[in-house]
């Protein structure tokens, strides 16, 4: 399953070796709450193996787009089963690159338009 949510970037942790061939890293953003900012969403990402290198460009309070999946595992220890889950994060991009969904298409006028040169012959 994938999914997508927008927010600031608050921590950007540090890329962590777990093995000699894992490698994690964890970041969090903040999801403002509308209606009231008291509520806000802190949420928890991880990166694994070549995609810790995402976080690189990005600064803390960048307004960015995650699109992750959620991973779910079963742990089995002493005969004591536990569950848990991870965002794991796939892309970001940087919002303020991107136009708002909503956004007016750029106008032109006929006199910003410059004239065919001799060797067009397009019709349109």
């Amino acid at each position: 399953m994938n999914f997508e949510i927008s927010g600031n970037l608050i921590v950007k942790d540090d890329t962590v070796d777990i093995s000699a061939s894992f490698k994690k890293r964890e970041f969090v953003i903040e999801v403002v709450n509308e209606r009231n900012s008291d509520w806000n969403d802190f949420i928890k990402f991880q990166l694994t193996q070549d995609k810790c290198s995402l976080l690189d460009p990005l600064q803390l309070g960048d307004k960015i787009k995650v699109s992750f999946n959620i991973r779910g595992r079963k742990w089995e220890k002493d005969g004591r089963v536990n569950y848990f889950s991870n965002l794991e994060a796939w892309r970001i991009e940087k919002e303020d690159a991107m136009l708002p969904p909503d956004a007016p298409a750029p106008s032109f006028s006929e006199a910003e338009i410059p004239p065919a040169g001799p060797d067009e012959d397009l019709p349109f």
